[in-house]
């Protein structure tokens, strides 16, 4: 089975940065599309940031320009750079995975990751 676990939320000030990291274990063949989805209570989750096996990426309007995923395949991980923090960035966020297994047979399956709270407040 695939597990993905976030790590490096926390809390900071407006203006501040924190740099996200999930990293991919499991019978994992290969990644295609890794991405991050952030949660308010009450609200949907909503994407903010993908990347292709390839390196495309793709932003949210409202982090674009502040935001920057990247991925290292060797090590199966996907990292968010967040830099200039609002308030509004505040949330659950969450990694998400397109894998390819091949244990016990070659299927391709969306995972998701447990969460990190990010919590941007003065």
């Amino acid at each position: 089975q695939v597990q993905l676990v976030e790590s490096g939320g926390g809390l900071v000030q407006p203006g501040g940065s924190l740099r996200l990291s999930c990293a991919a274990s499991g019978s994992i063949f290969s990644i295609y599309t890794m991405g991050w989805y952030r949660q308010v209570p009450g609200k949907q989750r909503e994407l903010v940031s993908t990347i292709s096996s390839g390196g495309s990426t793709n932003y949210a309007d409202s982090v674009k320009g502040r935001f920057t995923i990247s991925r290292d395949n060797a090590k199966n991980t996907v990292y968010l750079q967040m830099n200039s923090l609002k308030p509004e960035d505040t949330a659950v966020y969450y990694c998400n995975a397109d894998v390819l297994l091949a244990i016990p047979v070659v299927m391709r399956k969306i995972y998701w990751g447990q969460g990190t709270q990010v919590t941007v407040s003065s």
